[in-house]
């Protein structure tokens, strides 16, 4: 990678990956629809699915590498299915052809989710788990995976996928349901009480945000002989809710929560596996997660900007 477009680049993980890519000597163009909160960087402003757009990108920037991030949540593609599928599958097409079509040299990285298996999917989740998803989201996970790998045996397209289960941020959007771990965060940062949606012992795979970064840059700059299959699981480690709320105790003591459950938020998680096998990717680019649930409590609140013992 010397030149890498980012869609969705100006979200918090885009923009993370590009420092990240920044550091590394690679020059990165941030294409997203919102500005950058700081508008550092090289950034170019618009919808995903204005295939003119992109076409004109691609002739002024010439980006050799794409990592896609570009994409409607979960929530908001049953709200509208058909923004869904127009945004994260429509145009993710568009952006593979393209790529093929201008004979793109690098490769192709795109960011899925392990909730394109379904809940029929065994725990833990195997490697060559079929992928029957049972919300829009998923689906167009899954179309964009078979899309990227009909571009690579058809046309050459190096396309690269990674899965990735919840992942623990300071960033997660405050509608997202299944943020809760990362709410509970924020909630005991700002001193506020936090009630779980789900039973204690309910839970699922996680990773921490700076191990999503990683793994993208990762996997861009991993040698193209070595990868043997065209996308990855990745698992760090298990969370329950109760394991959240004692993380977070350990270490600020004047936390206090509660539970509710809600049946339409527990469903979701015991969807999920609890553990994802990712001897794949170990294997293939010598993956391995940096952060268990210890370090990521600690590096949460560092970016959250709270002090070791009990906030203000």
């Amino acid at each position: 990678m010397k030149k890498v477009l980012i869609t969705g680049g100006n979200g918090n993980l885009g923009l993370l990956l590009a420092e990240r890519l920044n550091q590394a000597d690679i020059e990165v163009i941030r294409f997203d629809l919102n500005p950058a909160p700081n508008g550092a960087g090289r950034e170019v402003l618009g919808d995903i699915r204005d295939i003119a757009l992109i076409e004109k990108l691609f002739e002024t920037h010439a980006p050799d590498s794409v990592i896609h991030l570009a994409s409607l949540l979960s929530g908001s593609s049953e709200d509208n299915l058909k923004s869904s599928w127009e945004i994260n599958a429509t145009a993710s097409f568009q952006l593979l052809n393209l790529a093929s079509e201008r004979g793109m040299s690098g490769p192709f990285v795109f960011a899925s989710t392990i909730a394109s298996y379904g809940p029929e999917a065994d725990d833990p989740l195997p490697e060559n788990a079929e992928q029957w998803p049972r919300g829009i989201y998923g689906a167009t996970k899954v179309a964009v995976e078979r899309l990227g790998y009909y571009f690579k045996t058809r046309h050459g397209l190096d396309f690269r996928c990674l899965r990735f289960p919840l992942v623990l941020s300071p960033f997660a959007p405050p509608s997202a349901m299944t943020a809760y771990p990362s709410h509970a965060f924020l909630a005991a940062a700002q001193g506020q009480t936090f009630t779980f949606p789900v039973a204690p012992e309910v839970g699922m795979s996680t990773m921490f945000l700076d191990d999503v970064v990683r793994s993208l840059a990762e996997l861009g700059l991993a040698e193209r002989s070595r990868l043997r299959q065209p996308a990855y699981n990745l698992h760090s480690f298990y969370a329950s809710a109760r394991d959240i709320e004692m993380a977070i105790k350990a270490r600020w003591q004047g936390f206090e929560c509660g539970y509710a459950p809600n049946a339409a938020v527990e469903a979701m998680l015991n969807a999920s596996p609890d553990v994802v096998v990712s001897d794949a990717a170990a294997r293939d680019w010598d993956w391995a997660p940096a952060y268990d649930l210890s370090t990521t409590t600690a590096a949460m609140f560092d970016m959250l900007g709270v002090s070791e013992g009990a906030p203000e």
